[in-house]
């Protein structure tokens, strides 16, 4: 699993979470050109974006992430406070598996991610 955001206190709890609750191994980039970095050499099972970020917004980072044959197919879970309804048609037009509002609730951020994955 790979964590893209600016914010380091976000990345850090959502790290925590995901391994403690999930149990899975958690990456983290501080932004959308470290994050295209980690996930082409890394290759993760998914993805948690964060939308607002300087310099690569969460969109332009995801329709790299597309555009790029190695990491295509690693599924993409956008982490946004943008949640008006025209954002999620936007969000749900570009193909990402998924939406998590923030903020989110960091005992049940695993079930979420596991849930919008279908994992078990």
């Amino acid at each position: 699993m790979l964590v893209i955001d600016d914010e380091d206190d976000i990345r850090e709890v959502a790290q925590l979470c995901l391994e403690m609750f999930g149990g899975w191994q958690v990456l983290t980039a501080s932004s959308g050109s470290e994050g295209l970095v980690l996930a082409e050499v890394e290759q993760p099972d998914a993805i948690l974006l964060d939308v607002m970020m300087p310099d690569r917004d969460g969109i332009a980072t995801f329709r790299e992430l597309q555009a790029n044959p190695i990491t295509q197919h690693i599924p993409v879970i956008l982490l946004t406070a943008k949640v008006q309804s025209a954002d999620r048609h936007q969000f749900a037009g570009l193909g990402v598996t998924a939406l998590i509002t923030k903020p989110f609730d960091p005992l049940t951020l695993a079930e979420q991610v596991a849930a919008a994955l279908g994992w078990s």
